[in-house]
């Protein structure tokens, strides 16, 4: 079993959520991590040959980043930001239409401050892969930060490690049934 871990961060938070994730999906399959800026010849090999894709990045103005509200999170920086050419919106937009059924979970880092907020990078993401083929294993997953440029709440690493092994645990008997 693999499984691909794609994600955006503009202030290194879904990075490290993303890890946290491959860490928890890693005690059971085979795992790559892989940012979306940097999805190349050899990541997109590894993306077509795996079980699961699981695709993250921040929640910005209720949905998926997109090149001014990632231009805007430059400009309001404080600290360390990534400049990125390309975001999970471009990347999930680009990945074609599955020829079978393909497999995989979509989370988002958001801003404590606005828990109930209706938009979600998660369920934005998770609309477009379905669009493309792919079946949602669990519900999207959000993660929360104190603020735009975070820190990660307290236990949020905890908690993707516990969501990544739900994965996993998901992933190998949903592998093992016989399809109709």
């Amino acid at each position: 079993m693999d499984a691909v871990v794609v994600y955006e961060s503009m202030f290194g938070n879904s990075e490290r959520v993303a890890r946290a994730v491959a860490e928890g999906l890693g005690e059971r399959v085979a795992v790559t991590v892989v940012d979306v800026d940097a999805v190349d010849a050899a990541a997109q090999d590894a993306l077509a040959g795996a079980d699961l894709v699981v695709a993250g990045g921040p929640t910005h103005a209720f949905g998926m980043t997109r090149p001014a509200t990632r231009a805007d999170a430059v400009q309001r920086a404080t600290g360390e930001v990534s400049h990125r050419t390309r975001g999970l919106r471009e990347w999930v937009e680009s990945v074609p239409r599955q020829p079978q059924e393909r497999l995989a979970a979509t989370f988002d880092t958001r801003v404590t401050k606005v828990k109930p907020l209706p938009g979600s990078a998660a369920r934005g993401a998770a609309k477009v892969l379905r669009h493309a083929g792919f079946r949602m294993v669990t519900p999207p997953a959000s993660f929360y930060v104190g603020d735009v440029e975070g820190p990660l709440g307290d236990g949020e690493l905890d908690r993707a490690r516990t969501w990544g092994r739900g994965l996993a645990d998901a992933l190998v008997p949903l592998a093992q049934a016989p399809h109709a």
